[in-house]
């Protein structure tokens, strides 16, 4: 590829952040575009942050913001009613800006009818991407290792209607591993059309997660199975508006669907190592668990 600057979005987040960092530390020139330029990382060999406000849908910026670039890494945008139209917007500002190719953090089991409502957003913004024209690479993330001592609610017990269902669920790191592999193949055109399911080593039930938590914090922690019934009703309690509570309750019923039940070797293909495993995830960051110490 004659131009290699690659624009990296959502550099301040958790994917993006280590992603940047890792580019840096190979020397590929890149751009950070995120909204807050405060928050991005300083790195060497790194263009001046482009601050995009207030996010995708601000399409003069976004325009700005990948004129020069060859490659563009998406991240998805926060969720919200709007976040198919966000990324369309962005998508259509990189072809304007005559960029080559995207690289597109989606969700593994992207379908129009995915159980998981936010999972049919990333398919809608796969179908934009394919239409485009650029070239395009989708990277399909299972849900992350860093989301199990969020589900823990204060009385020590996970709730939702995941069923016995299992979910190969991934670190961030292995994430921007299989991302900087992609990005930095001396055969540009090698993951052309490629969609990669990136989880795990190993798909593991909600009772299983649990007792993973328990070893790390020294407590019983378990999980106790909902209805779905049961689930929007323990849910109403937060006020958070339909559409949202829509994807907090169906993130479990994917679960329990088989629909996060994929484990794939992408991690030790790219990596050359073996993915991490939810305990190895714990050991390593324990920070990602500290509220449940007591």
């Amino acid at each position: 590829m004659d131009n290699e600057l690659v624009a990296v979005t959502g550099a301040s987040g958790r994917v993006g952040r280590r992603l940047a960092l890792r580019l840096a530390a190979e020397g590929r020139p890149q751009r950070l575009v995120v909204r807050d330029a405060t928050r991005a990382p300083a790195l060497p060999g790194t263009e001046t942050e482009v601050a995009v406000s207030p996010g995708y849908a601000d399409s003069a910026a976004m325009r700005a913001a990948f004129e020069g670039v060859g490659t563009v890494f998406l991240v998805s945008a926060h969720e919200s009613p709007e976040r198919v139209a966000e990324h369309r917007a962005a998508v259509d500002a990189a072809a304007d800006a005559g960029v080559e190719r995207i690289v597109y953090l989606s969700f593994v089991g992207a379908a129009p009818g995915a159980t998981f409502t936010f999972a049919r957003d990333h398919w809608a913004t796969e179908q934009h991407i394919r239409a485009s024209g650029l070239r395009f690479t989708f990277l399909r993330d299972n849900l992350y290792h860093a989301i199990f001592p969020d589900m823990v609610g204060p009385d020590d017990v996970i709730r939702g209607p995941a069923g016995d269902g299992r979910v190969a669920s991934v670190a961030h790191d292995d994430v921007a591993d299989v991302a900087t592999a992609v990005l930095l193949d001396a055969d540009e055109h090698a993951h052309d059309g490629a969609t990669y399911d990136v989880t795990g080593p190993a798909a593991l039930t909600l009772h299983q997660v649990a007792e993973i938590l328990t070893a790390a914090v020294g407590r019983p922690i378990r999980y106790e199975a909902e209805t779905v019934e049961q689930a929007y009703a323990s849910r109403a309690s937060y006020g958070a508006p339909a559409w949202e509570v829509d994807g907090w309750v169906t993130s479990y019923t994917a679960v329990a669907a088989g629909e996060q039940d994929v484990v794939t070797p992408t991690v030790a293909h790219f990596a050359s190592r073996p993915a991490q495993s939810l305990t190895d995830w714990l050991r390593l960051n324990p920070a990602g668990w500290a509220r449940l110490r007591r």
